[in-house]
């Protein structure tokens, strides 16, 4: 299922940093770009397999960053930290407001937006589209930590994933006795969170497939020697990650 044009693109986007970038197509599951950096000649492994699993080589090629790296999330969390303030908040799209002047303050505590921008009046669609961090750590100080953890689950973090490659589960670990340090941090994808490339890859893909998630795949077909197709891959529905309007109106407020 890979295209090379992307994988290539994707490679040469990445330069010499270290990540991974990952694609899926939302409606049928097919991974369409997936590399890892730094990566290894696959080639030449064998000449190369000294150096890549020496102790002293701290660039751990052999590890696939896409589906086996755990990272914050950053920013991109603010799709789980909306999606539970609109399921507590079912009028939140109209009713919510945050006035921006570039720093929250909460008690001894203090959140900055991305280079101190004050983003003025906000409501939820500004508040995203400007990713405020002072508007999402408001939300995320009144959320409610058992539902906010039962979200978490239905969207599989702190469960398996359905891979068919090596990958690490992602993390949210925030409970009911999180302080609001925590709660200031986790609400904007820092704090305790985890996820990897892949995961993240798949909420979005949920989001833009009506909130069902189609299991991943990379083989499309095999064929023999002949050329003779001997086996394709049909597109499956794992999960149901969210209902129809949740992930429209999560969907508007990603573009």
């Amino acid at each position: 299922t890979l295209d090379s044009d992307l994988q290539q693109t994707a490679s040469d986007a990445m330069g010499n940093r270290r990540g991974a970038v990952i694609a899926m197509e939302p409606d049928t599951g097919k991974i369409l770009t997936m590399v890892s950096q730094p990566n290894f000649n696959a080639n030449t492994v064998d000449e190369q397999w000294a150096e890549l699993t020496s102790p002293e080589n701290t660039k751990a090629q052999l590890v696939n960053r896409a589906t086996q790296g755990l990272y914050s999330p950053g920013s991109t969390f603010k799709i789980v930290t909306a999606l539970e303030y609109l399921h507590e908040n079912p009028d939140g799209m109209s009713q919510f407001h945050f006035d921006c002047d570039g720093l929250m303050e909460q008690g001894e505590y203090q959140i900055r937006c991305y280079h101190g921008e004050s983003h003025g009046s906000q409501d939820l669609r500004m508040s995203f589209a400007n990713s405020c961090n002072g508007a999402f750590s408001t939300m995320g100080l009144g959320l409610n930590l058992t539902q906010f953890n039962s979200l978490a689950s239905q969207l599989l973090f702190n469960s398996s994933l359905p891979l068919s490659l090596p990958y690490k589960e992602s993390s949210f670990v925030m409970g009911e006795g999180a302080d609001e340090w925590e709660r200031l941090q986790t609400s904007i994808g820092q704090g305790n969170t985890l996820v990897s490339p892949a995961h993240m890859a798949m909420i979005t893909c949920a989001i833009a497939n009506n909130g069902v998630l189609m299991k991943p795949y990379l083989i499309d077909r095999v064929v023999n020697n002949t050329g003779d197709q001997v086996d394709e891959t049909a597109p499956e529905v794992y999960k149901r990650l969210m209902t129809k309007n949740e992930a429209v109106m999560l969907g508007e407020l990603m573009k």
